[in-house]
């Protein structure tokens, strides 16, 4: 079996591990969907986010009413218990008040059941806990959709790492068999005299080194697919959605007129993560009013019937009360004290956390402008280099066929154009990745890169919203 044949074969199975189920071929689109909704890191915030919602509804016992329905049985030779079942029964004679009969009773049985009602009326710190329950579930929710986001901008950089990985290994393999090529015609004119024997050994070294290179190319390539597919969420990284085998990055020309406006210093959306801090800001207010608020006056209603029987449940005549009860915890120990100092503590440090989000925010999207202008100029200079390379390598091609060069030069050559057209490849790769960070950093859904795969000519790309970030509030 050829070395050949297991490389084709390694870099097939690495394409079929990740082809989709249906046998359809894959876009970034249908791994963007997938991420949205099976990314570990997307179904986490999800259900911290339903559990958010969860929390917000306790507290509503303090606001909103409560019924609830009570039944037992008592049997009893306790004077007091003995003589009120007899009267709540309304079975009491004149013989019950015997002396004798009152201090020693015989045991009486009684058959309770009863419905009650309460209803607060003014719970301040029930109030206060549900705003706090609420703000911190909106808080929980904008922090999804920042993972969301972020989870997007990571599928962006996996899909077209993993088409690098690929584009590399062709290019190659390409290269590994015109050097194996050139070596075989070494040794060939060797044979004939032509060469010496260091020619043919230097240019054996060249040609190692590129089976090196495309043994740890065809390595990272099956790695990519592999990384994608967690990323994704399938589990063990055994069978993600991935590019289909062939296809390439983007060139370079509509690298630049999709991304060239992101450069642009634009006002941006206000971003998630910026949301999330704000609203915990609020959170954390609120449940600092929550925990001073224990010492105000509550106020509660309450409404029962009761049904009282020597024979059954909710048997027998019914007996209704109605009542307000007014409490005020004046002082209840060190609790309600630690309380509120640590809740108070809370919302400075939420306060913090929203001035830091603000900075990290408006450094990332500098950053990031930064970056995505640096990305483009390098796709430039490695595209010029591109060229340049191969057409160097065109000229040394013709001195060796007319015997003025040596295959080593021919080799040496063939190695820079290799080079160069790896660090293009490798270019148009990170200009993607950083436009995907940029957009991220402004606040946009960087799954909107998915245009640079679809056939049409850019016109006119869009620059982001016309929203700022808001300034934190004080």
């Amino acid at each position: 079996m050829s070395l050949d044949w297991l490389r084709a074969f390694a870099i097939a199975a690495a394409a079929a591990v990740v082809a989709p189920a249906l046998g359809a071929q894959p876009s970034l689109a249908d791994a963007l969907a997938e991420a949205d909704r099976g990314a570990y890191g997307n179904r986490i915030a999800a259900a911290s986010t339903r559990a958010a919602d969860a929390a917000a509804l306790a507290p509503l016992r303090g606001i909103l009413p409560t019924v609830r329905v009570e039944a037992g049985y008592i049997r009893t030779t306790d004077p007091i218990g003995a003589f009120g079942s007899t009267l709540r029964q309304r079975t009491i004679t004149q013989a019950d008040f015997a002396p004798d009969r009152l201090n020693y009773p015989s045991a009486v049985g009684n058959y309770q059941g009863g419905v009650v009602i309460e209803q607060p009326l003014f719970n301040a710190d029930a109030w206060a806990g549900r705003q706090a329950a609420e703000r911190a579930a909106d808080a929980s929710e904008a922090q999804q959709e920042w993972t969301r986001l972020s989870t997007r901008a990571d599928v962006v950089r996996a899909w077209y790492g993993a088409v690098f990985a690929s584009e590399r290994v062709n290019s190659l393999t390409d290269a590994q068999r015109a050097a194996r090529a050139h070596v075989a015609q070494a040794e060939s004119m060797l044979r004939e005299g032509l060469v010496t024997k260091s020619d043919v050994l230097l240019a054996a070294v060249r040609a190692g080194d590129l089976d090196a290179q495309l043994a740890e190319a065809e390595g990272a390539a099956i790695n990519a697919h592999r990384q994608l597919a967690v990323l994704l969420g399938r589990e063990g990284g055994d069978r993600g959605v991935g590019p289909a085998p062939g296809v390439a990055l983007p060139s370079a020309d509509r690298i630049r007129a999709v991304l060239a406006a992101d450069t642009a210093d634009v006002p941006v959306r206000r971003r998630a993560d910026i949301a999330a801090a704000e609203q915990g800001v609020r959170a954390a207010r609120a449940d600092a009013r929550r925990a001073r608020s224990v010492y105000l006056p509550r106020l509660n209603t309450f409404a029962r019937y009761d049904w009282n029987s020597p024979d059954a449940l909710y048997a027998g005549d019914e007996n209704w009360t109605v009542g307000v009860m007014a409490s005020w915890n004046l002082f209840a120990g060190a609790s309600d004290v630690s309380d509120v100092r640590a809740t108070s503590h809370r919302a400075e440090r939420a306060r913090a956390a929203s001035d830091a989000a603000h900075a990290r925010a408006r450094l990332e999207i500098e950053e990031s402008r930064t970056a995505l202008a640096v990305a483009l100029t390098r796709l430039t200079i490695a595209e010029r280099a591109a060229d340049q390379s191969a057409e160097a390598h065109r000229i040394v091609a013709r001195k060796y066929s007319g015997g003025l060069a040596t295959v080593v030069e021919l080799l040496d050559a063939q190695a820079v154009e290799t080079g160069s057209a790896l660090g293009l490849a490798g270019a148009r790769y990170a200009a993607i990745a950083a436009a995907a960070e940029r957009r991220r950093a402004l606040g946009q859904d960087p799954g909107t890169i998915a245009v640079l795969d679809e056939g049409a000519p850019v016109a006119g790309h869009a620059a982001p919203d016309d929203t700022t970030i808001d300034q934190p509030s004080r």
